[in-house]
């Protein structure tokens, strides 16, 4: 593969300019934090936005609600393993059972570019349609609107889900105490470079699909084996080190990783290797970090490891009180390195 192929599909480090956005605003990493903490929170704090999780979770005549919002601008639209319309169901019901919550009902709004072929709408939808229903969740208003050929690259989808959470759990970044254990659901790495092999036609002898799935079913049963557990994210934009950092950060606690435990297939880790990536920041959209008390962390890891989803989960490192708000992980040689966000984005537009 050409310099000039790689170069469209990796966002170089950002200049720092100060006025206008860039591509790694968007990126899960240290320039979207930026965003959020410089011009969004200062207009729009209160509370339940300053925890920075995944959802609200909001009290309404005394029941706990989950609430989350999500919008999807993958490139191309049509994946191995996916498409923009499941992949805006299951990241949106992702982001729900991230609170614990079960999901319920979710919205659907269209931004559709003159010109996008109606067959492709329908296969979207229909595909949306199918996610939906096998989550068990059902998509219940939404929006449409059209711009001009030119404007909007053939489909933008926003999603908004709500769900229920059970009284007395509490889920949240800012919640990882030292000595908790850092379970992993699988191999990571698959979303982000199943849509760079499709958008740069890049074949393998053996097909990357893309790990897309709704996890809620995975949460229950963790749930249902200890409610200890501190909290739980996905690892979408940004990947594994995005989610730690953002974690490490939130709880003022030191994250210290094994390199040998994270589960990377053979294949993902080939790819990343010829084109210069490194799996802890690839795209996942069908994997959870979760943060574990130890005493009941060998009980989650198993239910885990008992579900379809969680089959391959590993427990991958244990929150530190040294070197609060950085991950730092061992290598097989016995040293240690900084796993730091990325300011950039490797792989733009992947969900």
């Amino acid at each position: 593969m050409s310099t000039k192929t790689i170069a469209e599909f990796t966002c170089p480090a950002p200049l720092p300019a100060k006025d206008t956005i860039l591509l790694g605003h968007g990126s899960g990493g240290k320039l979207s934090a930026e965003l959020v903490r410089d011009v969004f929170l200062p207009s729009l704090h209160n509370p339940v936005l300053a925890r920075l999780d995944d959802q609200a979770i909001v009290n309404v005549q005394g029941q706990r609600l989950a609430f989350t919002t999500d919008s999807f601008v993958v490139q191309p639209l049509f994946f191995p393993g996916g498409n923009i319309g499941s992949l805006a169901v299951h990241g949106t019901v992702n982001d729900l059972a991230m609170g614990g919550a079960k999901p319920l009902f979710l919205s659907a709004a269209f931004i559709i570019e003159e010109g996008f072929s109606i067959e492709q709408l329908r296969r979207v939808v229909e595909s949306m349609h199918r996610a939906a229903a096998e989550a068990g969740v059902e998509v219940v208003t939404g929006d449409t609107k059209v711009v001009e050929k030119g404007k909007g690259d053939g489909l933008f989808i926003t999603t908004t889900g709500i769900g229920i959470v059970p009284e007395g759990l509490e889920l949240s970044a800012d919640r990882a105490r030292p000595g908790d254990k850092v379970l992993l659901s699988g191999s990571i790495g698959e979303h982000g470079i199943a849509i760079l092999a499709q958008r740069a036609g890049l074949e393998f002898e053996t097909q990357i699909q893309s790990d897309s799935a709704a996890l809620h079913s995975l949460v229950a049963r963790m749930l249902e084996a200890s409610r200890d557990i501190r909290c739980m994210r996905d690892p979408t934009r940004g990947g594994v080190s995005s989610t730690l950092n953002e974690i490490a950060q939130q709880s003022r606690v030191g994250i210290e990783l094994e390199e040998e435990s994270i589960p990377v297939r053979e294949e993902v880790r080939g790819a990343c290797e010829l084109l210069g990536l490194d799996p802890l920041y690839v795209a996942n959209e069908g994997k959870l970090i979760a943060i574990v008390a130890p005493d009941v962390a060998d009980d989650v890891l198993r239910a885990m490891q008992e579900h379809p989803l969680g089959a391959n989960a590993q427990m991958i490192g244990t929150v530190k009180k040294e070197n609060p708000g950085l991950v730092i992980m061992r290598t097989p040689l016995g040293t240690t390195r900084v796993v730091d966000m990325l300011a950039g984005d490797q792989l733009p537009r992947i969900c």
